[in-house]
């Protein structure tokens, strides 16, 4: 049975989006649903459809109707979780490196979205179909800590963190080189590559997206550093680390697997090669996450160790 909300934009309200209004509001909604509700023509101003980009004025009446949720696409499956921490609004995982975060073509199953839908019963239907309880999401060869909301209120506000940059994320990574600079900000806006579009580069027209980094080691030829994320772009880390000559070490997409190793001495090159076979993926890892817990208000902070294959690696290029 569909449920109707029916909400009076109050007097002192001037000038703001429709959907970033509704998605402030305590529904329960997330903007993703609004969005969708919206486009679906679920959702009524003044016995009007709405465009998202509407500004919502003094007295305006909303009607929002509220239809039966979707059966999850995705399936539950009984994949093993690293879990750190949960309670009834929220879940932490220590997400391993070849784990893709939730359905997409080329990836129906097998994915972290599967695993939570087996061990939290309750978290299809809140938020996107496809990805229930996401609010933030790590590339599939990207390993470390993540937070999953379960239900709409917690990921509505999660969401509102990571918009307003109080979530913090911060990364280590070993990159190639030595950075000029022990610290600084890559400010550089990103956008879809056009060459290939399952990929992404630093573009004028781009989104803004801002990474700050700090050294914290440095060996031959490479770099181990802490980033802290002030945006949360698709692969926003490597993709700016390649763009300031620094690819991290092993991404096989942005220039950190390199194919040739000749330029470096023998000893060197085995080392390199010994190492790189460990990995098999980008040396990056979600190393820190905090947050303001979205029931009881309290500062939330969990930090990972760097994962085997990484510190392994580091092992051996240190012998150099």
């Amino acid at each position: 049975m569909n449920e109707i909300i029916k909400h009076i934009v109050p007097k002192e309200i001037q000038s703001i989006r429709v959907d970033r209004y509704l998605a402030k509001q305590n529904l329960g909604l997330t903007r993703n649903r609004i969005l969708n509700l919206l486009k679906k023509k679920f959702i009524k101003v003044n016995g009007h459809i709405p465009k998202p980009s509407y500004l919502v004025r003094p007295n305006d009446k909303i009607v929002i109707l509220l239809p039966p949720l979707e059966k999850p696409q995705a399936i539950p499956e009984n994949i093993p979780l690293s879990i750190v921490y949960e309670d009834k609004h929220l879940i932490l995982i220590n997400k391993p490196a070849g784990l893709v975060v939730h359905p997409a073509k080329g990836h129906p199953n097998g994915t972290l979205v599967n695993a939570l839908l087996y061990h939290c019963k309750d978290l299809a239907g809140v938020g996107d179909v496809l990805r229930p309880g996401i609010v933030q999401r790590l590339d599939k060869n990207t390993s470390g800590l993540m937070v999953v909301a379960k239900n709409d209120a917690a990921h509505n506000h999660l969401s509102h963190q990571i918009r307003t940059r109080s979530l913090t994320r911060i990364y280590n990574a070993l990159v190639w080189g030595h950075l000029r600079t022990p610290k600084g900000k890559i400010d550089a806006p990103l956008g879809r590559s056009t060459k290939n579009r399952k990929r992404f580069t630093v573009m004028k027209n781009g989104k803004r997206a801002v990474t700050h980094y700090k050294v914290l080691n440095q060996i031959t030829n490479i770099s181990y550093l802490e980033l802290k994320l002030e945006t949360g772009r698709t692969h926003q880390i490597r993709v700016h680390l390649k763009h300031i000559g620094h690819p991290v070490f092993g991404d096989p997409d942005y220039d950190g697997w390199p194919n040739n190793l000749n330029r470096f001495k023998p000893e060197q090159r085995k080392l390199l090669k010994e190492a790189l076979s460990i990995l098999q993926r980008q040396a990056l890892h979600s190393v820190y996450i905090s947050f303001v817990h979205p029931a009881t208000g309290k500062l939330m902070q969990f930090a990972s160790e760097l994962p085997e294959d990484i510190k392994q690696a580091w092992d051996i290029l240190s012998s150099y």
